[in-house]
Order: C-alpha cells, then sequence, then structure tokens
C-alpha cells in the first residue's frame, strides 16, 4: 500500500490539515509521476499531434535549410568582389534565381545573379546585396562596398536544423509551430503519450443540473463546466460522472467507478467538515491521504490522495484524487495552482513553471499573512513596458464574476501582509494558462 508518510516526508512544514501552498504542490509533484510502459504511446498523424506530449524524441532526418539559401531579394555574387579596394563595386547580371527554379551556371568574378528570398545560391556565390541598395542600368549593378560583407544574407545549409539532430524533444506539448516545423522535415506521424483520463463530477443535494428546474434553496451546478474547460485546454480525455448526491453510498459508487476508469479523479465540493461531507471518510477507507487542508485563499479545503477500487487500500486499479472545494472560484484557483501541473506531469510533459510578471499595486490589497492569497486582477501594461494591477474587487470564493473580469491572478505569498499602493506584486496572466 503506498502511504504519504514516505512521499511526503523530505517536504518541510508537513502538516496535512494546513500545508502552504509551496509544500503542498511538492507533495503533488512527488505523487504524480508520468505514467510508463509503451502501452501508454501511440502514433499519431500531424493534424492528430497539436497539443499532445511527445513520447520520443523526434529526429531530423534532414538538414534545414537543406541547401544554402538567399535570405532575401537581392544579386548574389562571389564575395571576393568587395575586395578590389573601390568604394562601390560593379557587376554584371547573368541570370536569375527563383525559389524551385535554380540557376545552374557558376557566374564568372565580374557577374552576379538577381535572386529571390529562399532561392538555391548559384555555384560559386556566397554573399547577396539587399535589392534596395543597388542601382541598376541594364544588366549592370553598382552598389556602395560597405553596402555588405562577404557571406552576409546567406542561410547556410543545416544553420537551423542538423540532419540527425533532435528537431523537438520527448516532453514537449505540440504546439501550432511544431506541426509547421514536423512537416518541413517531412515528418507524417509522431509518438505520443496516450491521453490522461480524469473523471470529474460536483458533490451536494442543492445542485442542479443546467437546464432543471430550481427549487428554493438549490443552485445550478457551474463547477463541472469549468472543469470540463480547464480540462479541456489540457488535452485531457474527460467522463463526465455529472451531480453525486451527498450520501455515503452515492459517493462511495461515485469513486469506485471513477478510479476503475480513470487516471485522475477530481470532485468539487463535500471535503469540508459538514455532517454531509463524505469525502474525508471514504478516502480513509478507499484510499491514502496526503493532505486535507492546504493554507491558501481561495482554497483551504482541499483535500489530495490516492484511490484504489478493490476492497481495501492497495487493491485493484488506482488514480490520484483531488477533492476540491465547491466554490466556484476556489476550483478554478486550486485547479490552475495545485492540480494543472500534476495533470501534465502523468501526461509525460516536461515541467515548465507558469509565467509569472512583477507589477505594481494600483490599488490596496487586503491579505492576512500565513496563507497564499491569489485575488482576481485587472493587469496594464503601460507605454514604459511597466505593468500595473488592481484587483477586480469583492475576492469572495463565490464571486465566479470576478474570473471573467479578471486577466490575471494576483499572487500574494504566505509571509506577506496588505499591499499597498506602489508596492510591487507577482501577477499570473490568464492569457496562455486559462
Amino acid at each position: 500500500m503506498i502511504t504519504s508518510k514516505p512521499l511526503s516526508g523530505c517536504v518541510t512544514d508537513y502538516d496535512p490539515n494546513a500545508l502552504p501552498v509551496e509544500a503542498a504542490q511538492e507533495i503533488v509533484r512527488q505523487w504524480a509521476l508520468p505514467r510508463a510502459g509503451e502501452s501508454r504511446v501511440e502514433r499519431v498523424g500531424l493534424f492528430d499531434a497539436l497539443d499532445r506530449v511527445l513520447a520520443e524524441d523526434v529526429i531530423s532526418p534532414i538538414d534545414v535549410p537543406a541547401f544554402d539559401n538567399s535570405a532575401m531579394d537581392g544579386y548574389a555574387f562571389a564575395g571576393g568582389a568587395l575586395a578590389g579596394g573601390g568604394a562601390t563595386v560593379d557587376l554584371r547580371v547573368a541570370g536569375t534565381a527563383f525559389a524551385g527554379r535554380p540557376f545552374d551556371d557558376a557566374p564568372r568574378a565580374d557577374q552576379c545573379v538577381r535572386i529571390m528570398t529562399g532561392a538555391l545560391m548559384p555555384p560559386g556565390c556566397d554573399t547577396v546585396v539587399p535589392q534596395e541598395l543597388i542601382t541598376r542600368d541594364g544588366d549592370a549593378i553598382r552598389f556602395a562596398t560597405s553596402a555588405v560583407r562577404p557571406g552576409q544574407n546567406r542561410r547556410l545549409s543545416g544553420e537551423d536544423l542538423a540532419r540527425g539532430n533532435p528537431a523537438r524533444r520527448a516532453g514537449r506539448i505540440v504546439r501550432a509551430s511544431d506541426l509547421g516545423l514536423l512537416a518541413s522535415l517531412g515528418i507524417a506521424d509522431v509518438a505520443v503519450f496516450k491521453r490522461l483520463t480524469v473523471a470529474f463530477f460536483s458533490t451536494g443535494d442543492e445542485l442542479r443540473s443546467v437546464g432543471e428546474t430550481l427549487a428554493p434553496g438549490t443552485l445550478y451546478d457551474s463547477n463541472r463546466y469549468t472543469l470540463f474547460a480547464m480540462l479541456k485546454r489540457l488535452g485531457v480525455a474527460t467522463i463526465d460522472l455529472g451531480i453525486v448526491r451527498d450520501d455515503r453510498a452515492s459517493l462511495e459508487n461515485a469513486l469506485r467507478e471513477a478510479t476503475q476508469a480513470a487516471d485522475v479523479v477530481i470532485s468539487s465540493g463535500g471535503v469540508s467538515v459538514g455532517d454531509a461531507d463524505f469525502t474525508r471518510e471514504l478516502m480513509n477507507s478507499l484510499g491514502d491521504v496526503a493532505f486535507w487542508k492546504i493554507a491558501m485563499r481561495p482554497g483551504r479545503p482541499l483535500a489530495f490522495g490516492r484511490l484504489w477500487s478493490g476492497t481495501r487500500p492497495g487493491t485493484g486499479e488506482s488514480a490520484l484524487f483531488f477533492g476540491l472545494p465547491g466554490n466556484p472560484v476556489a476550483v478554478m484557483a486550486t485547479f490552475y495552482f495545485i492540480v494543472r501541473e500534476a495533470l501534465l506531469a502523468m501526461s509525460g510533459a516536461t515541467r515548465v513553471p507558469s509565467l509569472r510578471i512583477r507589477a505594481v499595486c494600483a490599488g490596496p490589497m487586503k491579505k492576512r499573512a500565513g496563507r497564499t492569497e491569489f485575488q482576481r486582477g485587472i493587469a496594464t501594461r503601460h507605454d514604459d513596458g511597466n505593468w500595473s494591477v488592481v484587483t477586480t474587487g469583492p475576492q469572495g470564493s463565490g464571486v465566479l464574476s470576478s474570473m471573467s473580469e479578471a486577466n490575471c491572478f494576483i499572487v500574494l505569498d504566505h509571509a506577506r501582509g496588505d499591499a499597498d499602493i506602489g508596492d510591487e506584486v507577482e501577477i499570473v496572466p490568464f492569457d496562455g494558462l486559462i
């Protein structure tokens, strides 16, 4: 049976009931390991590779560029013509080289070739003078000797990528530019990790699905929709288990079903200390618990551990479990700062920390020392390149509209207190994150 003790023992200030955010993140890293085995790998065509994680290095089968070519429109010639000592260079145009239609003859030392961007450099030519720097009279051109240096404006074969070298490393998430690069190498398919499967559900007798009629004391479930969207952006496969009622049998059935079908299980709600919150009790009987609470706002009640589908922990199928709070903003904050990195790691992706930018407070921010706060902010980049930020207003964890209005998280670290106007803080832009 896997227990939390050896996995968290090296974490400073380990307290399963109130962990600092950094300690919680470190424990999650220890548990969220990439899935191993050849069965986790598949080959897909380029059109299906976007946002997938490379399972092996992609080795370039060719040089890029494949041949010496011109970096711009101009005139190609042998750089030795610049050594004549005069203030200007005079050359005769021997012909024209187009991209895909090279000029095959070798021009004489007093000749040049009209050349287009990307065209093969003619034999004996190693330099290109831009067309805007020459004057032309018939088939004669003239330009200042100082206008160009020998070898300038020529792209060498293999200078971007040499044959036999890795074009992209295993663990990289394939982006749009990568697809273009792979296509330029003539590569039709790549080995990627199979998608991580994540099962998710909401808990609460008060929740209703969109389309149902609300009765007094009930509300629509928004968390499944935000969870679905956040998971979709990560490219994982999802299993939506809907809304689970607040009774032990229903929750146990949902957890067992999810554990058998998924690599990771995420619930929202039901991890506090209320009479109807059964998650903690079930975690103790079905799995191993790493922590229950973190010193974070929003998102203090957050359960993390491992579930087993068997009759006792350590038997049957296993899955990591994240029991997120029920408040909508807390769900999003805990997902982005605790869950997201774990899912990427288990998917095989190389860890890339979220971008953080220094910004100056344009308004005061209330903060209690002893917990990390992720406030919703509106950041502005000024003409001098510096950033300022203000909060969206009330920071309650149920104010979901604040997430729609914001364009960043304001990260106020564990030890600091209030932030005053003019103080520096760190922000995490939503662009590229959400």
